[in-house]
Parts: structure tokens; sequence; C-alpha cells
């Protein structure tokens, strides 16, 4: 009996176009996955919306990156791409989460503190819940397999 596929869940942001560290970092690795796993690879514009956000802009990098993604080697026959806004289900298990994630696990975020200096003009809510949608985005799937630069792990970890 064939032993059964793992599900691998990922996502990227559409904050402009694809550059040689997304491929390098991200999506070579995700190209090579499609032929072993069931793998839902995503445009994570919610994600987008916790930093420097225009809202003009968004359609058009979505499109974007979604072309440079399949120019990239990404195959609609073999991996699933989607659009994280057009799936309710992602906000709808974000808010069920958001009511039961301490605070103080969601202070202990480095990635919070970082991007917060960075962006001290926009320090909203959406940048200190992102730990918790990235879980939704996870836990949604029920995937087994999530490939995260080093500063996503803190943020799986909360999805365990």
């Amino acid at each position: 009996m064939a032993e059964p596929r793992h599900t691998i869940v990922s996502g990227i942001q559409p904050s402009g176009p694809l550059h040689i560290a997304n491929y390098a970092g991200a999506v070579r690795n995700w190209v090579e996955l499609q032929e072993k796993y069931d793998c839902l690879y995503f445009i994570a514009d919610y994600h987008q919306m916790s930093g420097d956000y225009d809202p003009r802009a968004n359609r058009r990098l979505v499109l974007e990156l979604a072309a440079d993604l399949l120019a990239a080697g990404l195959d609609p026959k073999r991996c699933t791409l989607f659009v994280q806004s057009d799936v309710p289900e992602h906000t709808e298990l974000f808010w069920i989460l958001n009511t039961v994630t301490p605070i103080a696990e969601l202070e202990r975020m480095t990635q919070f503190k970082d991007k917060s200096r960075r962006q001290a003009q926009n320090v909203n809510a959406g940048l200190f819940e992102y730990p918790v949608l990235q879980a939704a985005d996870i836990l949604i799937y029920f995937s087994d397999r999530v490939p995260v630069g080093r500063d996503q792990v803190q943020h799986v970890e909360l999805a365990r």
C-alpha cells in the first residue's frame, strides 16, 4: 500500500516582483516539493496588509506575483496556487484562534519587535497578530509540513 502524501502549505506576500532572494529562499524549494507532496501555495495578501500596504496596488501585485510564480515553475497540475483572501475560512479560523491565544505568546515574538522598529509609523494590530493568522493558514489545511524561513519559525511553533 502506498504511503500517504504529506501536505505542505506555504505563502508569499505580494510585496513586489519576484526577486532572486524569493526564488533562492522559497520558490525553488516549492518547485521541487510539488513533485513529492500535496502542495498548497498561496499569495498572502492578508499578511501583506500588516506592513506598508497600498490597497490600490494590491490587485496588480497579486496578479504579477501569480504570473511570476507560474513562470518560475509552479505547475497548477502538481500544486494548488491561490490567493489567501479568496478563502474566507482563513480569517474565520484566525478569529477563533485569536480568542484563545495568550497575548504573552504574541509579545515574545521577535519578528514583531523587529518589524515594529522598521515600520515605526505603521505598528498595527495586524502586525502583532500576524503569527495567529499564519497559524490559521497552516491549521486550516491540516498541513504536516511547513517550509518557512528562520524568521518564521516562532510563528510555526505557535501553530503547534
